[in-house]
């Protein structure tokens, strides 16, 4: 049987989205903004959800209607038999997003949608499946546009972003799918050299390394349909066992450096959890100390951007440097800068090949693309 799958990604990441799923599955999808569409069956689901380095969710329809009220989503949800997918003693939760004139809270929609579920369950068997917030076993999600609601089953549980090696941390680091992301839009393969020469927790660079060495992201992880009733556990093992099969160590280096060492040192903890300590060579310097023997490769790095005056003419300087390094031990290399600073070329007098609209969760950046070759490509 075959389901309409939603596959969601970081916004600017549609495309590459897209040719992974193909890549993945054999099937053509249908990128819009935020996501992309197929049709596929639950072979395809998990090996969307186990190989995807740039999903956020997968999400299959179970039902859709025209509704003009709370009540209307609530009577369309009881008519979806919700036993067929999942048991009583697990517990769910709903997540309603949309945007609707008639409807002031949308929290209600999810209540509504709740107790259908709840009512489904007691109407056949006397008994109803308890709310989990935090940690679901099963989670819905109703998405209403003005008179039309669709309902789904999220495939993925947790966040696909949550590959399951990252330590608890004080900052926001970038997610591991829009880096994954961001290597893509810079054509990274694993077939050349790497460096994040600020690699703050590591994120770049592990992922980097999960490329180069052909490991799933989601091999560490559980996820939603585990949970379900008609879940394939013996098609799961092999899938997971054919995927354990074809990890390899990365034919070229990986580099990764930062200044501070107790940022190295939370680098260095996280890639032993993702099990890629072996493939990363990590080193406490700053960006001005790198030293590179490989005569091609790409550097891809989130640089610190600063708020405050102070912050900002400390960065101006470390911006001039930047560019004198680069075109001393990186020529021929092709860099990659994301930030929301979109001056930033100008700033580091270069041009570039290519300038790529991101979004850092709601924080829109840019990817900055560069052809480093020794004294040309400068801003005049």
């Amino acid at each position: 049987m075959n389901y309409s799958i939603i596959v969601s990604c970081p916004r600017g990441l549609e495309a590459k989205l897209q040719e992974e799923i193909f890549a993945i599955t054999c099937q053509n999808a249908t990128a819009k903004k935020g996501h992309v569409s197929l049709k596929g069956n639950w072979k395809d689901i998990y090996l969307i959800n186990l190989h995807s380095r740039l999903a956020s969710r997968v999400l299959i329809k179970i039902t859709q209607g025209h509704i003009t009220s709370e009540n209307d989503l609530y009577e369309l949800a009881t008519q979806i038999n919700w036993p067929d997918y999942f048991s009583h003693d697990k517990t769910f939760r709903v997540r309603t997003e949309g945007n609707a004139n008639w409807c002031r809270r949308f929290d209600i929609l999810a209540l509504k949608v709740k107790d259908a579920i709840c009512d489904v369950f007691i109407k056949q068997y006397n008994i109803r499946p308890n709310v989990d917030k935090s940690n679901p076993d099963i989670r819905v999600s109703a998405y209403v546009n003005q008179n039309t609601a669709v309902i789904y089953l999220d495939t993925s549980g947790e966040a696909l972003f949550k590959r399951g090696w990252r330590q608890k941390t004080d900052c926001a680091p970038i997610r591991e799918n829009l880096a994954a992301g961001l290597l893509k839009l810079a054509n990274y393969n694993g077939k050349q050299a790497f460096i994040d020469p600020m690699c703050g927790s590591g994120t770049i660079a592990i992922e980097a390394a999960m490329i180069a060495s052909s490991t799933p992201p989601g091999l560490n992880r559980v996820f939603a349909f585990q949970n379900l009733n008609n879940f394939d556990s013996q098609l799961w093992k092999n899938l997971r066992a054919q995927a354990k099969s074809n990890i390899h160590p990365p034919t070229f280096q990986i580099y990764a450096s930062d200044n501070q060492p107790n940022t190295i040192k939370k680098a260095v903890n996280n890639a032993i959890h993702a099990n890629l300590i072996d493939y990363i060579q990590f080193d406490c310097i700053p960006f001005k100390q790198i030293r590179i023997r490989d005569k091609q490769g790409l550097l891809l790095t989130n640089p610190p951007y600063g708020q405050r005056l102070s912050e900002l003419e400390k960065i101006q300087v470390q911006y001039a440097e930047w560019s004198k390094i680069l075109k001393l031990n990186l020529d021929t290399w092709t860099t990659g800068f994301i930030t929301p600073d979109f001056e930033f070329p100008k700033k580091l007098r270069l041009s570039p090949k290519q300038k790529i609209p991101v979004y850092n969760g709601q924080i829109e950046c840019r990817l900055y693309l560069f052809d480093i070759v020794a004294g040309s490509n400068r801003k005049k």
